[in-house]
């Protein structure tokens, strides 16, 4: 998904964009709602508009949901799969993000039952097959009592607010509230150009990599999405360890260098 180069624009893609973006070879789209790394969250309108696009341009939306759970008030989830319009559409997903099962690789597809056809006998030939105890495990936690979830979405939810509120008091530092997923996505254009620590910056690329030498504090550089001049960070972390990384960047950047 496109970003912006500009610190006021909503990270949101439009309708017009996405029809400039269209080239004669444009098969599908790759959407994310909740997004990552913008935390972005389109409303059941937006996504109506983007499904009429994509039925009159006669391609296939691939919808990646899965951060659809960790959505955040006044935002609330909606599949793009529900728009009435769109026929051609899959939806991807998985249980590493609800379900914490990081690692386990367990992932599914909701679609066409010729393209989930095809989507089988593809992935049968070009990896493994997921293990059997991860299978099980998947299914427990799918189908088992999931109040947890909302537990965790309000973890999630005070330590988004804590992360939003300490970025935005760092010099340099312009954020957008997210509404989804679990990062935040600064932009740090204004640190461009400027030296950190006796490290000259001259990307983001630069300035998370002298983040995590001189404050111990990861993120992954825009470059990584596309988007250079931001920075992403995650706050699926303790309380205790996000305020202590926030205070130590805070350290580092009064000394910056202007």
């Amino acid at each position: 998904m496109p970003v912006p180069t500009e610190p006021e624009d909503d990270f949101k893609v439009t309708v017009s964009q996405l029809e400039d973006a269209r080239g004669l070879d444009t098969r599908a789209l790759v959407f994310s709602s909740p997004c990552n790394p913008t935390g972005v969250v389109y409303t059941a309108d937006e996504l109506g508009a983007i499904a009429a696009w994509a039925k009159e341009a006669g391609i296939w939306v691939v919808s990646d949901e899965i951060y659809e759970h960790f959505v955040y008030p006044p935002a609330s989830f909606a599949s793009i799969a529900s728009a009435s319009t769109l026929e051609r559409v899959v939806v991807v997903g998985g249980a590493s993000k609800t379900y914490a099962m990081t690692g386990w690789r367990v992932g599914w597809l909701l679609g066409p039952p010729d393209v989930v056809s095809a989507a089988i006998s593809l992935q049968s030939h070009t990896t493994f097959h997921v293990n059997n105890i991860a299978q099980v495990a998947a299914l427990a936690a799918l189908t088992g009592d999931q109040s947890f979830v909302a537990e965790v979405r309000e973890t999630f939810d005070r330590r988004r607010s804590t992360i939003v509120s300490l970025l935005s008091e760092l010099p340099g530092f312009s954020v957008q509230e997210p509404f989804g997923a679990f990062y935040a996505f600064p932009d740090v254009m204004a640190l461009i150009d400027h030296d950190l620590g006796g490290t000259h910056i001259d990307s983001s690329d630069d300035l998370a990599n002298a983040l995590l030498d001189q404050a111990a504090v990861a993120v992954v550089p825009g470059e990584a999405f596309g988007a250079p001049g931001f920075l992403r960070f995650s706050y699926a972390l303790a309380d205790r360890d996000l305020i202590r990384g926030m205070g130590r960047l805070a350290k580092l950047l009064d000394g910056l260098e202007r």
